[in-house]
């Protein structure tokens, strides 16, 4: 993709960062009858997903409210913290220090593994695995 359409696709995706901000900023996904739809998984099972939490925890980011979102979802919260990092690699900043870590993130096996882990840990009924679920 050339640069060119790269800051072509960069508005409609600012725009959309920005208006998705917005409603997490204005309406409360923690308050019955939100317009938010509710976890099917959660729904179906009774058990949470990797993803359960992540719409809450961005409320409470958005507002401020870093532990709120941490608790709801550590797992997302950790990985938005990276976000920064990977625009930044492919931008073109590439040290070479971090090259062993950036095949290790590029490996869809260790990102299929920490999801099911993490998905698995955060339904186990003891401590500390209960601090995981969100809430």
């Amino acid at each position: 993709m050339t640069a060119s359409w790269r800051y072509v696709l960069a508005i409609p995706a600012a725009l959309a960062a920005g208006v998705a901000t917005w409603v997490l900023w204005r309406f409360d996904p923690n308050l019955p009858g939100n317009l938010f739809p509710p976890c099917v998984f959660l729904t179906l099972t009774g058990w949470y997903c990797a993803g359960c939490g992540i719409t809450r925890a961005l409320h409470a980011l958005v507002h401020g409210d870093v532990l709120t979102a941490l608790r709801m979802n550590v797992l997302a919260m950790g990985l938005l913290v990276m976000l920064p990092f990977v625009a930044a690699w492919h931008a073109g900043w590439k040290p070479s220090r971090l090259q062993p870590v950036a095949r290790l993130f590029s490996s869809p096996w260790w990102w299929g593994s920490l999801m099911f882990g993490f998905w698995i840990a955060r339904n186990l009924p003891w401590f500390p695995f209960t601090a995981l679920a969100p809430g």
